[in-house]
């Protein structure tokens, strides 16, 4: 816990030096990052909390932050007596306008920097403190920057870029840029701002090391008809392997170049460029993503801005055939590290030597880092030993470390950067004897994985119609999960990308897109038992085509093809929980783990690896998929199935 009280202290006394009531510090940096590089944790140095959402008010008498389910125990744990923590969503709890609003007086004035704030977000904030006259003010300087010492603040980061090619990237960026272009032309304008760092990161075929786990650099881009356009935050990154691939000169300059060129420019010359857009060459529509800063925004006249989700997000989200293989390719190898390294730690822990959750979390990624084209981990492992792992983005530290033991659930969250894609696996084990509660929590977060593994639907769905199927065994028992079920990844990029998601709070992904073939998704429901112990089972999947007997509507139906291929636990399996459809879903997962994964263990002489999931498969095998429960359960349980497949066709009939 962090001692924030001199920080507040410090923020104070600028705050009213500049006039300012009240102050909001944003997670974000300037380009809307959900992770941000160690430099632009401002919210972290402020209030001492870690966690990747969250948002942060302090007037002159009080300091409050607000996250979500997922942090509400790790916010508890990390805030010290200084703040208060806003539990976004919960009963009672004011959202962040109505606790300002509540706590200030008409004229009173909030401070914030433009460039950290998302366009709707402060366009809300502005009209709701608008009603009762409290005024929303650009910071231009950043009070955080202001306070935070030289000495203690993490540099800026400068990592060199790589060029990733055909190879992995599947293709080039002079045809991305034509994709993009075609985008523009049918959505009516004549640019594109490009300010996502993975956007950039995709079009351009270039990955780097800015932000840990996120293989992006800082840039923004502007593709208009005629130019393309990269603005480097440090010019001497442009390599002359760089400057051949972007088909550039050494100073960046097109001149004298035939065929599609890049530009690169100094990053702080961007804004100013983007404005220039209207007035030299009369662009009269600039494309801009709603999850631009406000300052990218405010830069040019509101009535040359089009502001619509950017195209490259659905582009960039279905996975090209090279795309698709390498992410296929990398789960297998990266499955092989994950299998091989949960072979020795179980055996070892059964044995009575001393692990505990860092030393875990360390030793597996030795074994990543083993792998072909590993570039290092996806996001900082999550290995959480008994009620740490109901803190659902736990992040081991030497001060809350427990030992792994045979007396607790372990839940272990990890993934994986490769040159051919991006992994992200949840597993939680027992080494010992479960107790009938955590057996059942973990048999009915599998039950909800597989239902959702099942399902079929038309094109057209979005996520939010099918969440319910995976919470569903869950809430028959009363219980639940305070996170989404699914978030898309990228392909050696950020384990979180849009547009699309399984969730159900709509009204936090405004700019959410259905489903569609080839994307990639997670699927991972979870149980949380505070103080007790955690169960997560995450799965990623593609999106891929059905094969129905009827294709009614003339439409094509999806469903999903399972990309992780790591076994079940049958020591925490309740199998006459099961429908003889779930039996048999396990059981051809189990097979399909043993086929892919196990062949190569053993090809590669991972003897103690390869049993450990051969045990596995033959353990599933022989399960009778003929139910077990008793007749009138089944039919309820049926039922139950039936009422929620309606309930979901009938929702799905609103969008």
């Amino acid at each position: 816990m962090t001692n924030t009280t001199q920080r507040l202290i410090d923020l104070r006394a600028n705050m009213s030096t500049a006039g300012y009531q009240a102050y909001i510090v944003p997670t974000e940096d300037a380009h809307q990052s959900e992770y941000v590089s160690p430099h632009d944790e401002r919210r972290v140095y402020i209030s001492g909390f870690t966690g990747s959402a969250g948002i942060a008010v302090i007037t002159d008498s009080k300091a409050a932050l607000w996250t979500d389910g997922r942090y509400f125990l790790q916010g508890g744990q990390q805030l010290d007596c200084n703040w208060i923590l806003m539990k976004s969503g919960e009963k009672g709890v004011p959202t962040t306008s109505e606790w300002i609003r509540a706590v200030l007086s008409s004229g009173n004035k909030v401070g914030v920097d433009p460039t950290l704030m998302p366009i709707s977000t402060w366009q809300s904030y502005e009209s709701k403190l608008k009603e009762d006259n409290i005024l929303m003010e650009k910071d231009g300087n950043n009070l955080i920057d202001q306070i935070w010492p030289f000495s203690e603040r993490p540099p800026e980061p400068n990592s060199p870029l790589l060029v990733l090619n055909m190879t992995f990237s599947g293709r080039s960026w002079p045809d991305k840029v034509e994709d993009v272009r075609k985008k523009i032309i049918e959505g009516k304008t004549q640019a594109l701002f490009v300010t996502a760092l993975d956007e950039v990161a995709w079009l351009f075929n270039l990955r780097a090391a800015d932000i840990d786990y996120n293989p992006v650099f800082f840039a923004y881009a502007i593709v208009d008809l005629a130019r393309i356009r990269l603005y480097l935050k440090n010019i001497t990154r442009l390599t002359s392997e760089v400057a051949q691939h972007l088909n550039t000169g050494s100073n960046g300059s097109c001149s004298g170049s035939t065929g599609a060129c890049v530009e690169v420019l100094p990053y702080t010359q961007a804004l100013y460029d983007m404005a220039m857009e209207q007035t030299v060459i009369n662009v009269t529509k600039i494309w801009i993503s709603p999850h631009s800063s406000y300052a990218v925004y405010s830069s040019v006249n509101e009535s040359v801005a089009t502001v619509d989700s950017s195209p490259i997000l659905l582009l960039k989200a279905v996975k090209n055939d090279v795309e698709r293989e390498g992410m296929r390719e990398c789960h297998i190898r990266d499955a092989m590290a994950l299998i091989e390294f949960m072979a020795m730690l179980e055996k070892s822990v059964k044995a009575g030597n001393p692990w505990d959750e860092i030393s875990a979390s360390d030793s597996l990624e030795s074994y990543r880092r083993a792998q072909l084209y590993n570039k290092g981990l996806s996001f900082e492992t999550i290995s959480g030993a008994g009620p740490n792992g109901a803190v659902i983005h736990y992040a081991a530290r030497e001060n809350t470390k427990r030992n792994i033991t045979t007396n607790e659930m372990y839940l272990l969250d990890s993934g994986g950067q490769y040159l051919d894609g991006t992994t992200d696996v949840t597993r939680t084990f027992h080494f010992g004897t479960p107790t009938d509660m955590e057996k059942e929590a973990y048999t009915r977060v599998l039950m909800g994985s597989i239902d959702l593994a099942l399902v079929v639907w038309p094109e057209g769905v979005y996520g939010r119609d099918i969440d319910a199927i995976a919470r569903s065994p869950l809430w028959s028992n009363g219980w639940d999960y305070r996170h989404g079920t699914g978030h898309g990844i990228g392909a050696f990029l950020s384990v979180h990308e849009g547009p699309a998601q399984v969730g159900m709070a709509r009204g936090r992904y405004p700019f959410e897109q259905a489903l569609h073939k080839d994307m990639f998704l997670s699927n991972e429901p979870g149980y949380y038992e505070d103080g007790k112990f955690g169960v997560r089972l995450e799965t990623i999947v593609m999106v891929t085509k059905a094969n129905t007997k009827y294709k009614f509507g003339n439409k094509t139906y999806l469903t999903w093809e399972p990309i992780t291929l790591v076994p079940f636990e049958p020591t925490l399996i309740k199998t006459e929980l099961l429908t003889s459809k779930q039996l048999t879903w396990l059981k051809n997962y189990h097979k399909l783990c043993l086929d892919r994964v196990g062949g190569r263990l053993k090809s590669a002489n991972r003897n103690d690896a390869y049993a450990w999931i051969e045990t596995r498969y033959n353990w599933s095998q022989g399960l009778s998929t003929e139910p077990t429960a008793k007749p009138c359960s089944t039919s309820t349980g049926t039922r139950s199935i039936i009422n929620l497949s309606i309930l979901v066709v009938c929702l799905m009939s609103y969008f």
